[in-house]
């Protein structure tokens, strides 16, 4: 299997460039280049890196963009062609002047029924309650309030890609 088969894949679908950017930040941690220098050098010295980075048992992500709902959407259906689907997506609520987090929500949901979403706002035009009632049917819907810190989005990529554990035969 291939590294980039390894990685769950999320898409951000939110209108502000910054959110990006602290998504890709939290949840795309580069090595550390020192380190990487480093096991570089033993290799061209030793042959084979003394001192190798241990494993991280955090779990890889490949993190991608949408900043307007229709481009999300078109962003799903593309992955769902290559065979290459997103497990989650964090969907803005409020992204003026194209569909709101909702409409884009309910489109989603059409296309691509077991996607995971975290509808992510400081404001919305909806409750909560509305929002739940409309789309109680699993997966689970998920809401986190911004500001958000970085430790509740890893928590919540970690928890919401984790493969699903097949039910044990009779």
């Amino acid at each position: 299997m291939s590294a980039q088969q390894d990685k769950q894949r999320i898409l951000v679908i939110d209108d502000s460039e910054p959110i990006h950017n602290d998504f890709r930040r939290i949840l795309c941690p580069a090595r550390p280049e020192k380190r990487v220098d480093l096991e570089l050098l033993e290799e061209a010295l030793f042959g084979e890196p003394v001192s190798k980075s241990p494993p991280s048992d955090k779990p890889v992500f490949e993190v991608d963009s949408a900043f307007q709902g229709q481009e999300g959407l078109a962003k799903v259906q593309e992955a769902l062609a290559q065979g290459r689907p997103y497990a989650l997506a964090f969907l803005d609520y409020r992204m003026p002047p194209g569909w709101n987090g909702v409409q884009t929500l309910r489109h989603l949901r059409k296309v691509a029924p077991s996607l995971q979403v975290v509808l992510c706002s400081a404001y919305s035009d909806y409750s909560w309650e509305e929002v739940f009632q409309e789309f109680s049917a699993p997966p689970a819907l998920v809401e986190l309030r911004k500001p958000f810190n970085s430790q509740e989005i890893r928590q919540l990529a970690q928890r919401l890609t984790e493969p699903r554990a097949a039910a044990p035969g009779p």
